[in-house]
This record gives C-alpha cells, sequence and structure tokens, in this order.
C-alpha cells in the first residue's frame, strides 16, 4: 500500500513532533520483525500495532474510511476547469472520483464546518456567547451577521447562522465563547484535524477569510466531514433551508435575524440529479478559493455519499459540476 494515505482516528497532537519508531516481535507471526516509522507528515506508516503483547493484530488505519492518494476518473467524467473534485461512497467505502484531492487548496467558508465540528464536540447547544470588538469584520465581500459589541445569543443559535447564512462575525463569536480567543480555537482546529488525520491543511481563524497560511485539501475536508456528520446537531442544521431567531444586543433589546440557505439544491434553485438526494453541505466562495460546494447526499438504495468541488469558475457552472459528478452514483 505504498502512498496510500491513511488516517488514525486515534491519533494526538502530541506526536507531531515525533518520530516513533516501533519494534514488534509476533510469536504467532513466526517471530517476524515489524520497523514502523510514523511522523504526522508522513504517509509512510500504513499500519497502527495494536496491544503488542497480546493481541499480535494489526490493524490498518483507514479501515473505516475512504482512501485517495491519486486521481481516481470514470469514463466520461471530468472537470478540467474546477481545481479539484471528490465522490465518495461511504457505504463501500470506494473514491468513485478523484481529482488534485491532495493539493492544497484555500477552502472559504468551508472553513466552517471544522468551527462547527469544534464548537459542538467542546461546547454546549445552550451556551451563551457574547461578541466581543472583534466581531467588527472590515474585510470587502465578507459575509456577516452584522453583530455589535456586547450581542449574545446561544451557541445553537450561532451554529445555524454559522452554518445557514455563513457570518463570518459569528464565527469569531464562536471562537472566543469556546476557547476564550481566536489564536486558541484556532489551535484546537488544529490539533482536532490532525486526531482525524488531515495533516495537509493548516487553520489561522474560524471562517476561511483568505490567508496564505490557511489552507486545506480536498481529502482532509471529506474527513472533517464526515466527522462532523457524526453529530446530530451538524446534520440538523445543514438540512434546514431557512432560519429564523431573535438575540439580544448589549442592553438585553431583541434583535431578529433570519435567513435562506445558500445552498442552491435546498431551496430549490437547482435541481440533483434524478434519482440523488442531496441532504446537506456547505458552500464557500472567496476570489481566492473560487466556488466551493461540499454535499453530504443520498442515492436512490440509499447509499450516503460525500461530494466535493473546490474553486470553480463560477456559481452556476460549480452547481453544473456538482450535478454531473452526483450523476456517476447512478
Amino acid at each position: 500500500m505504498s502512498g496510500v494515505k491513511c488516517t488514525s482516528k486515534r491519533f494526538r497532537r502530541k506526536f507531531a513532533a515525533l518520530s516513533l519508531s516501533v519494534t514488534a516481535f509476533l510469536t504467532g507471526c513466526g517471530g517476524a520483525e515489524y520497523d514502523m516509522a510514523y511522523e504526522l507528515n508522513s504517509n509512510v506508516s500504513g499500519y497502527r500495532l495494536l496491544d503488542i503483547t497480546n493481541t499480535e493484530t494489526l490493524e490498518p488505519f483507514a479501515a473505516d474510511l475512504c482512501v485517495a492518494d491519486s486521481d481516481v476518473r470514470n469514463a466520461g467524467v471530468d472537470f478540467p476547469e474546477v481545481g479539484a473534485a471528490a465522490l465518495f461512497d461511504l457505504k463501500s467505502l470506494d473514491t468513485l472520483y478523484a481529482k488534485n484531492v491532495n493539493v492544497q487548496v484555500n477552502p472559504a467558508s468551508l472553513t466552517k464546518v471544522m468551527t462547527a465540528l469544534v464548537a459542538i464536540k467542546y461546547g454546549s447547544p445552550d451556551q451563551m456567547l457574547t461578541a466581543s470588538e472583534n466581531v467588527h469584520i472590515t474585510e470587502p465581500g465578507a459575509q456577516l451577521c452584522g453583530l455589535k459589541t456586547g450581542d449574545r445569543m446561544t451557541l445553537d443559535q450561532a451554529l445555524h447562522i454559522l452554518l445557514i447564512y455563513s457570518a463570518n462575525d459569528v464565527a469569531v463569536m464562536i471562537a472566543e465563547g469556546i476557547s476564550g480567543s481566536v489564536e486558541e480555537f484556532v489551535d484546537l482546529m488544529n490539533e482536532e484535524a490532525a486526531e482525524l488525520g488531515a495533516t495537509n491543511c493548516h487553520f489561522v481563524n474560524p471562517n476561511g477569510l483568505t490567508d496564505e497560511n490557511h489552507y486545506v485539501t480536498t481529502y482532509d475536508l471529506y474527513l472533517i466531514f464526515q466527522e462532523a456528520l457524526k453529530y446530530e446537531l451538524f446534520q440538523q442544521i445543514i438540512q434546514m433551508t431557512s432560519y429564523n431567531t431573535v438575540y439580544t444586543d448589549k442592553n438585553g433589546a431583541e434583535v431578529s435575524f433570519e435567513t435562506q440557505t445558500t445552498n442552491l439544491f435546498l431551496n430549490g434553485t437547482q435541481d440533483p440529479p434524478s434519482g440523488v438526494t442531496v441532504i446537506g453541505g456547505k458552500t464557500g466562495t472567496t476570489s481566492a478559493a473560487g466556488h466551493c460546494l461540499m454535499l453530504y447526499a443520498k442515492g436512490s438504495d440509499g447509499t450516503p455519499y460525500i461530494s466535493i468541488i473546490m474553486k470553480d469558475a463560477s456559481k452556476d457552472e460549480l452547481y453544473t459540476d456538482m450535478r454531473r459528478l452526483l450523476e456517476s452514483v447512478n
């Protein structure tokens, strides 16, 4: 399996700077010797040693994951204009399509899936968040909820606005509410990503605003998204077509907020292929990242899929290409 990228869900960041070498003598294997090096950014080691004294068992890192170490092209399916694309069968664990899945790209607001994953894991839905002056984002074109210093809402409200409306200021409020500062929250994002085996990405903010040191790979996005889908709250939110809520300002006055999903497959503007149901997902767009879309969908037989397209040329082309990509499941 040389060159195949595999992952361990039990990996911890404390090993990031270590090169671990384990030599095991397994009596059941005739005294065979296994010398296995592991480094965070190395894909050499394909196996994790389990209780070498008693079980004499080797288990693949990616036993329950789709694997893609190179391009995978289906006949008649190609997307020459997109930066990267992938289609993963979550039932068979097959990679049905892959283009540039291990190339580092700008993730735009797809970053917010990682933000939501960390917030759900370490926070509580009824946890109250308060906006600091850091929510005042001035970058031109940045999607904003319009938070002001002292505004308060629950984490549950913030997650809905984060994933449905893709508000960049709400991402900052979530980060500070969970970890005390954006910097500490970003450290946690990178730690959790490494634990999932998403070792070719690096986050410097919780919202995906452009930074040369903020990047992901399409494969790492798959690892992050499939982990987030394990949380019921995350699945509920990404399926919603609209959201209305009321939060309070610094004086306790009510502030109403309502929004529609940015996912055109969910709001009925675009139709998925026949036999495919789009459950939910996340959109992302910046000048640097282009037009991006990550979806959780199911085929007519109920088989679940994750599909991702990064850096498409326009919104129309993004949905046309995603429809073509999903057609291949039939």
